[in-house]
């Protein structure tokens, strides 16, 4: 418990977190002047109103010069503490300064309301007072040496009460013991608050440190991965090269050339992984930006059917519905022909050859342009739909033929998409398909 009392925050984050706080304290400062000039200044006018019974009241005069020095008092703190708000030239311990006048300031004038109000009797003066103390350590976070100054402060207060009051002496030891009390209590609340608030602050900053090496590492790992995909492209173009030309070969054995050819597809694989890894890099990169056209929705995606048709040779049936006028939007071309590709090509894997391709282009909700791309396959697992746009997912499968996945396909969709400032769903019943829907802004 002492050790609390004695409590500092740690030198490494020490200034950080007074320069913050200490602009804390001047906005409460600000806040609570405010309340009291507006509190003060309508008991005064009140007064105007029914003067009478206001004067009627004990100690009217005293408490009447008293709310003078509220009003003029709470008016100065509220215009300097603007003003410090406002100015870069005051510093950490100007505003400490502010702030400790303006605690003193409030114990100073609870005290001094109670004391009239109960007829300068110091043992009757709590209530008034309390919320004076209570305001002071919830609302302001002070050193410890300024809660010390504040606590003896408090003593200081009851004992100017005790010397100018006619009490008797065991009336005289009760107000001391209680004076002690008070700025103990005083003293320990402020001394809660500030641990408590110096404990979140280091969680904080101890949180953002982690993050800033979470994001550095990530970077270097984005850089290895980049280093790595790049390095491994040149030789494996040259293997996709030296295959087909052997595959062209007019004497090739037919057991070689089954082999070359499943070198040839194991290259071709391999560069589409590298390039998924090199999109994915490219994606994490918050600086990377794209470049959009003004595109016909229609008429794009409706190319792009007519070449998958074309490649597929009538071996899947992809059938292409779209709405009556244009659909205008803003797509990089050559991303957003990858997404759709991807769609379609997961479409095909899990779906079974006799069953067609659904891909349709309409308006949707708040003048969206909606893409949907469904099929009649597998499904997805109710169990997967929560991982299938995450980077590697576990939800990746292979394909009715065998075709592997990494999981990276439909994560780099996404993040196409949300640069496009699109948004990706899927509905999917396990054994009845699924249908991925795209939404994208419309042109302006």
């Amino acid at each position: 418990m002492f050790n609390l009392f004695k409590y500092k925050t740690p030198e490494k984050y020490a200034h950080e977190f007074k320069r913050t706080y200490s602009h804390i304290n001047i906005k409460q400062v600000k806040f609570l002047s405010s309340l009291i000039l507006v509190v003060a200044t309508m008991i005064r006018l009140s007064s105007f109103f029914f003067l009478d019974e206001v004067k009627a009241a004990h100690n009217y005069h005293e408490y009447s010069y008293i709310n003078w020095i509220e009003i003029f008092g709470s008016l100065a703190f509220f215009l300097i503490s603007t003003k410090a708000l406002k100015s870069k030239k005051w510093t950490s311990k100007s505003r400490s300064i502010l702030t400790l006048s303006f605690v003193l300031f409030i114990i100073a004038f609870t005290y001094s309301t109670s004391y009239i109000i109960s007829l300068h009797n110091t043992k009757n003066t709590l209530t008034m007072f309390l919320v004076g103390v209570v305001a002071v350590s919830i609302f302001f976070l002070l050193e410890l040496w300024e809660i010390l100054l504040a606590s003896l402060f408090v003593i200081f207060l009851f004992a100017a009460g005790l010397y100018l009051s006619n009490l008797g002496l065991q009336q005289n030891l009760f107000s001391c013991i209680i004076s002690v009390v008070l700025a103990f209590v005083l003293f320990s609340f402020s001394r809660y608050s500030y641990y408590f608030k110096s404990q979140h602050f280091l969680q904080l900053k101890e949180l953002e440190e982690k993050n800033r090496e979470v994001e550095r590492l990530n970077h270097q790992k984005s850089e290895i991965l980049g280093f790595v995909a790049h390095d491994l492209r040149n030789p494996l173009n040259n293997i996709e090269a030296l295959s087909t030309m052997m595959l062209m070969e007019d004497h090739i054995q037919d057991t070689v050339k089954t082999e070359v050819t499943m070198v040839l597809n194991s290259a071709r694989q391999a560069k589409t992984i590298i390039y998924d890894l090199l999109e994915v890099i490219e994606a994490s990169n918050k600086d990377t930006s794209i470049v959009t056209q003004k595109t016909n929705l229609t008429e794009f995606i409706a190319d792009i059917c007519s070449n998958w048709t074309l490649n597929l040779a009538g071996e899947r049936i992809i059938n292409f519905h779209s709405w009556d006028h244009d659909l205008l939007v803003l797509v990089n071309r050559s991303k957003f022909l990858r997404v759709i590709d991807n769609l379609v090509g997961n479409a095909i894997k899990f779906s079974g050859p006799d069953q067609p391709i659904e891909v349709s282009v309409e308006p949707g909700k708040d003048h969206l342009a909606l893409i949907k791309i469904k099929d009649y396959g597998i499904g997805v697992p109710s169990a997967l739909k929560d991982q299938l746009f995450d980077q590697f997912s576990k939800a990746g499968r292979p394909g009715l033929k065998g075709e592997k996945s990494i999981g990276l396909g439909l994560h780099i969709c996404k993040n196409i998409i949300e640069q496009h400032r699109g948004s990706i769903s899927v509905i999917s019943q396990e054994n009845k398909g699924s249908c991925f829907i795209i939404e994208l802004p419309p042109y302006h």
